[in-house]
């Protein structure tokens, strides 16, 4: 083990991130948490070959990845340096509780995107509800003040959704659900996974190609158990933070 890490290439095979993205995610980690600072030459090709176990090509490819995301520069003869500090503003609580959830999103603004061949309705998993008649779906970029937090994939049930067209146009389709009268909302389920961003996400959230990225799930259902609202947001890994608490005995 080498600065609280394992050898990336005995993981690769229960993984399904490729290897230069297992080593990029590392060596991204120790420029966030300071262990290697801005002007700091990194570890060499060779060192980095044999901590992670893995071949040159897969070194390369990881410190290019970063060198696009303007963190790593390298000088032929001289190494590879730090440029600059890995941005930490994760400003996006994924709660465990709906108010929590709702408040950080209220005041942000979508820029639409075409639907393409949109689906009819959304999967649903088992367990998550019944499908509502019908369904509209949005793709958007959800934005905070100018700048793009999150690409939305929303299907909503097509009566909530004619109740207030323009509001659902214009803001996160949640924060304008949460704030519906005559609008059950009997039970809502968020889930959480983490990923790399594609072509089509790194475009459109101005981030690097592979780079972290959370995907959250939320399902929203009725008194009837109808799924009125089905979302999968994709948000850059570096503006998010879950906040789960375990054990709270303080007296209240």
């Amino acid at each position: 083990m080498v600065n609280g890490t394992r050898k990336v290439g005995r993981q690769a095979a229960s993984s399904r991130l490729p290897r230069y993205l297992q080593v990029a995610s590392v060596l991204r980690r120790r420029i966030q948490d300071g262990i290697w600072l801005v002007g700091d030459k990194i570890a060499t090709l060779e060192q980095l070959e044999g901590e992670f176990d893995v071949a040159r090509v897969t070194v390369r490819q990881a410190i290019e990845l970063l060198q696009v995301e303007g963190l790593l520069k390298s000088h032929q003869g001289r190494g590879t340096f730090v440029t600059k500090p890995l941005k930490n503003e994760r400003w996006l609580h994924l709660a465990t509780d709906w108010a929590s959830l709702i408040a950080p999103i209220r005041e942000n603004v979508l820029e639409l995107l075409p639907v393409g061949d949109a689906p009819a309705a959304p999967l649903i998993g088992e367990g998550e509800g019944k499908l509502a008649p019908s369904y509209t779906y949005l793709r958007s970029v959800q934005k905070r003040g100018s700048e793009p937090y999150a690409l939305a994939r929303v299907h909503i049930a097509r009566e909530i959704y004619a109740r207030a067209p323009k509001r659902f146009a214009a803001h996160p389709a949640l924060a304008v659900l949460a704030e519906m009268k005559g609008v059950p909302i009997a039970h809502a389920h968020q889930s959480l996974s983490i990923s790399a961003a594609d072509v089509e996400t790194a475009r459109h959230l101005d981030i690097a190609i592979s780079a972290p990225t959370a995907e959250a799930r939320c399902v929203v259902t009725d008194a009837r158990d109808v799924v009125i609202y089905l979302s999968e947001l994709t948000y850059p890994g570096d503006v998010v933070r879950l906040n789960i608490e375990l054990i709270d005995r303080r007296r209240r």
